[in-house]
């Protein structure tokens, strides 16, 4: 069976729009290849129209990465998990899959990927590309655990690229935003399935900010949150036990993840919305409503929580030692401002790795997320923020909101001209650009 095609001759265009719902193209083609060769064959035909080929994963970018007015693929039908070998913990799959499918599969094999993201909805091919991380002081980004990188170039030739044969390359491919061809399949190194207690609780901001350092260190996992024109801070703990998963019930779950962490944070965004000076009477009543919470589970089920209240997001990676300064210059310019913001800051932590346009690459890292919900203005506060963030040497989050250009990128990224090196071998037409990695990455 040859790949699915949806031509744009005749009849209704068919547009693609990412999950916010506010990126959104017009692509000349849209494609659902099943296997490798049916790629290859998609994208040599795009080259002889002269088009370019950009791939859409699970559309959980917040920026325009995927946007195209030439050929997107849509990996859809490519999800199978290929090869799994329990004694060394490689796992070979395709790009498609998703993060959920992935450790659905993997648990059946008393596996489990090392660290996970809150949201496991994202392809593997798309959450890697974009340098998505979850939190962990001494745990690197999910592209870290990629062995190999299987990738159909502009010529439509399958290439595999690791740190054996090729070590620029696989580097370059962890983190590739695309730029370099289309991920078909990757193989990755998952560890023995684990248990983690989640623990939710509140404590001062200000006694949280000054002892970042020895929360990252003192837990398996931890990251924070605080709603601007408030004093606490909303902690999040995962650390590993050695004890069975002990779920809650169905509907206990449903209450914690669906009612209160999505339908009643709706209604409160959505009020906010209306009426913006009821937003800091509003934040204060959510973060004193948070008390503790505890959940022992498997580790995906911890990580990973439903995300149905839609929003447009911007996050930095930040030399972890200016994590806490770098919040508190957030809280006060939303407060100085009185700028409406609805949702929390989000605070994670990285340890470094070794891929040529990680975030986190070469350094400790802490990230700091910050949000807007759908329908009201993003642009002004994210503006904002970003001034913040380069001050303190930040460099964006791939997959999300952020006005950097490749002449305000490469000074941060120390090897930039080796992953240039490997797109000018790997695609030198540029068949996988578009506005976005023009932007970004400049032309060739």
């Amino acid at each position: 069976m040859g790949a699915r095609r949806r031509p744009l001759g005749g009849g209704e265009p068919a547009a693609w729009s990412n999950w916010a719902g506010d990126q959104m193209c017009m692509p000349a083609a849209i494609e659902l290849p099943g296997t490798a060769e049916e790629v290859a064959d998609a994208v040599v035909r795009a080259s002889a129209a002269a088009r370019t080929v950009r791939v859409a994963g699970a559309g959980h970018s917040f920026n325009d990465a995927v946007l195209t007015d030439g050929t997107l693929l849509r990996l859809d039908r490519m999800r199978q998990v290929l090869d799994v070998d329990e004694t060394s913990g490689l796992v070979r799959v395709e790009a498609g899959a998703s993060l959920r499918e992935l450790s659905d599969a993997l648990h059946g094999h008393g596996l489990a990927l090392e660290n996970l993201g809150d949201v496991d909805v994202q392809s593997i091919a798309g959450a890697t590309a974009t340098g998505t991380h979850g939190t962990g002081a001494r745990l690197r980004n999910l592209s870290a655990a990629l062995e190999e990188v299987e990738v159909v170039t502009a010529r439509g030739e399958s290439v595999t690229l690791s740190e054996a044969g090729d070590p620029d390359g696989w580097r370059a491919a962890r983190v590739s935003l695309g730029a370099l061809g289309v991920v078909t399949a990757v193989t990755l190194r998952a560890v023995p399935a684990f248990t983690l207690e989640g623990v939710d609780s509140s404590a001062p901001l200000d006694d949280v900010l000054d002892s970042l350092d020895e929360r990252a260190a003192a837990n398996d996992h931890f990251e924070l949150f605080v709603f601007p024109y408030t004093s606490l801070a909303l902690t999040r703990t995962n650390n590993r036990v050695d004890r069975a998963p002990d779920p809650p019930s169905r509907p206990r779950a449903w209450v914690d993840d669906v009612l209160l962490r999505n339908y009643v944070f709706g209604l409160a965004c959505r009020a906010g919305r209306r009426s913006h000076r009821l937003i800091p009477h509003i934040n204060r009543l959510l973060a004193r409503a948070s008390g503790t919470s505890r959940r022992i589970d498997r580790s995906d089920r911890i990580f990973a929580s439903p995300r149905l209240v839609r929003f447009t997001e911007m996050e930095y990676a930040l030399p972890r030692q200016h994590t806490a300064a770098a919040v508190r210059a957030v809280l006060s310019l939303v407060e100085r401002q009185r700028l409406a913001v609805p949702f929390p800051i989000e605070v994670r932590f990285v340890a470094p790795d070794d891929a040529l346009l990680s975030p986190a690459g070469g350094r400790e890292t802490g990230y700091v997320a910050v949000h807007m919900y759908r329908g009201m203005e993003w642009e002004p506060y994210f503006r904002e923020v970003a001034r913040i963030m380069d001050g303190f040497d930040g460099r964006p989050h791939w997959g999300k909101r952020h006005f950097e250009t490749a002449e305000t990128l490469e000074p941060r990224y120390p090897k930039w001209d080796r992953f240039q090196a490997v797109r000018r071998r790997l695609d030198p037409q540029e068949t996988f650009g578009n506005g976005y990695v023009r932007r970004v990455l400049g032309a060739l």
